[in-house]
């Protein structure tokens, strides 16, 4: 790993120093599945993952159902071009199985122990490491397919794999030497007090923006049990980056997985009312706005670093230094204020 001048912390106990961003690659996916950004263009994508890797981030999070294996594919494809030495962590997720002859059906949630096995052997295939750094449990196991949901709830079959299983199996392939660290995502803390009980929680991955602030405690939990925390959609899959209005929403190609969701449409006015709210604070940092409502979730104590996602690399240099700008106690004033007036989301609006 070479040395970067981007802010770094410790991912909990895992021995890991990390950048305060890391590359998210949900959004270079592709389309052809139910949860697709629309159309990417695959060198494009590459060139966004080597940009960020140049330019001082030092990790990139994806999963398996991310395109279908396409996401994974493609770190793995900017990986090979990078010397050894000069590679990011990689962090990929298990538990999200779909079918291939339907790829637009939802996928199933699923750590039924066999098949997690069958995953991270596909997954260091298509990524081209011999070691995962992070792997992580995407979603807790309902045995059902998986709709989208911000809170993760839905009807849990009774051929769900229990956490305690599923955990059991994540552990062993820490000690087999497979992945280096294990991880919970949109797990709340009653399970995570359940996994702990079994092997240590490294890492835990929710989602946490000033839109959706609904996994406060799911933080709180990390913090105290000396967990690491990587949060994804901080610019709540782009609301928050000052770019957008209602007449780019409305030029969404179907295809795009947003144009369905309730963020972009009842809940519309009021998330861009609140990305509004943030732009007096980025102009006095010489900041962008997504650049603060990224350091704004990074100022919550216990939060390590942020997944942000790209899909050309201006993209990247739209928020890149986002690990740098230190709000202080009036921009968090402001920041309340503007998520208060703007009725955006849920959970507390401040640090």
């Amino acid at each position: 790993m070479s040395a970067t001048d981007l802010p770094t912390l410790p991912l909990g106990t895992t021995g890991m120093d990390i950048t305060r961003v890391g590359f998210g690659s949900w959004a270079v996916s592709g389309s052809g599945w139910l949860f697709g950004w629309g159309a990417t263009d695959d060198e494009e994508s590459v060139a966004a993952i080597r940009h960020a890797v140049a330019s001082g981030v030092n990790w990139i999070d994806t999963a398996a159902v991310y395109g279908l294996g396409h996401s994974e594919e493609l770190v793995g494809k900017a990986l090979a071009a990078l010397p050894e030495a000069e590679r990011p962590y990689v962090f990929t997720k298990a538990g999200l199985v779909w079918d291939p002859d339907n790829p637009q059906a939802a996928p199933r949630r699923t750590m039924e122990p066999a098949s997690v096995r069958r995953e991270i052997d596909a997954s260091l295939r298509r990524l081209g490491v011999d070691r995962i750094d992070l792997y992580q449990v995407h979603w807790p196991d309902t045995g059902e397919s998986l709709e989208y949901a911000g809170d993760g709830s839905g009807p849990v079959s009774p051929n769900a794999t229990p956490l305690e299983e599923y955990w059991q199996v994540m552990a062993d392939l820490k000690a087999e030497g497979k992945v280096r660290a294990i991880g919970l995502s949109n797990h709340a803390p009653e399970l995570l007090d359940a996994a702990e009980r079994i092997a240590h929680v490294d890492v835990i991955q929710p989602p946490f923006s000033a839109i959706n602030r609904s996994a406060a405690a799911e933080v709180a939990w990390a913090r105290a049990h000396d967990t690491g925390v990587i949060v994804y959609s901080p610019l709540q899959s782009g609301l928050l980056t000052g770019t957008f209005s209602a007449a780019r929403v409305a030029g969404l190609p179907a295809d795009d997985w947003r144009t369905g969701h309730h963020d972009f449409t009842t809940g519309l006015t009021a998330n861009l009312r609140l990305a509004e709210g943030l732009r007096p604070v980025a102009e006095r940092h010489g900041a962008s706005v997504a650049e603060v409502a990224i350091a704004w979730a990074l100022a919550w104590p216990g939060i390590t670093g942020a997944i942000v996602g790209a899909r050309t690399p201006r993209q990247v240099d739209g928020w890149i230094a986002a690990g740098a700008v230190r709000l202080t106690r009036a921009d968090l004033d402001e920041i309340t204020a503007a998520i208060t007036s703007s009725g955006a989301g849920t959970g507390p609006a401040r640090p």
